[in-house]
């Protein structure tokens, strides 16, 4: 079996959210991936849990269809293994991401009051209970230009140092990663309803109150019986 047949479903995960993408960022720009299910039988070193399905880079996100969708092997730095189209070009970042064996999914849009945030290169404060969905605070990851591996390192090193699952990145954007793909785009809506929240109140000549570590564990320990 071949890494595009074992990555058939995340194939059309990628196509089913894409769409989702329009609603967070302007045009073509932003992408999405998710990393494929481990324990298979790749027919190489690259198993399904060793590549990920990825967004195609300048394509509309409602004109492509899961054959397009690039399959990019983690242990390659970014080897595209099938596939029609060309990957994002923001691989590197989602590659050097995947390393970290927690992520199952990984979003990243130029959400305007996510951004907003990143060109003011402030990180986002636990204002409210809901940030305990990436972390404590969303940190700000140094610019670096898109692409690159520099910009890769930079984020990883961001979320690494604030134990976040999410960073605005410097003059760009943000990022968010996961255990699968509904989950980071629920998580990615709430940080850019929490960086709205945080700006809209500084706009209104008000200080925002931030919840201390204390109050966010208490939230940490409410989320685990959350939910059916």
């Amino acid at each position: 079996m071949t890494e595009a047949e074992l990555l058939v479903s995340e194939c059309r995960a990628v196509v089913d959210h894409a769409i989702e993408l329009a609603d967070l960022t302007p045009g073509r720009t932003g992408n999405l991936s998710v990393r494929g299910e481990p324990g298979g039988d790749g027919g190489s070193d690259s198993g399904p849990g060793n590549a990920f399905a990825i967004t195609p880079t300048g394509v509309p996100y409602d004109a492509f269809d899961p054959g397009d969708v690039p399959v990019v092997d983690i242990g390659t730095e970014g080897g595209q293994l099938a596939g029609e189209m060309t990957p994002s070009s923001e691989v590197p970042m989602h590659t050097a991401i995947y390393r970290r064996e927690d992520v199952g999914a990984i979003v990243h849009t130029h959400s305007p009051w996510a951004t907003a945030l990143a060109v003011a290169n402030e990180p986002l404060p636990p204002i409210h209970y809901m940030i305990v969905a990436v972390g404590k605070s969303v940190p700000v990851a140094e610019y670096a230009p898109y692409g690159t591996d520099d910009l890769a390192a930079n984020i990883v090193a961001a979320m690494d140092e604030a134990d976040s699952t999410a960073a605005l990145i410097e003059n760009h954007g943000l990022v968010v990663t996961a255990p699968d793909l509904p989950t980071a785009l629920e998580n990615t809506h709430h940080v850019e309803s929490l960086a709205r929240l945080y700006l809209e109140t500084k706009s209104a000549g008000l200080e925002p109150q931030t919840l201390s570590d204390e109050q966010l564990e208490t939230v940490l320990e409410q989320f685990e019986s959350y939910g059916q």
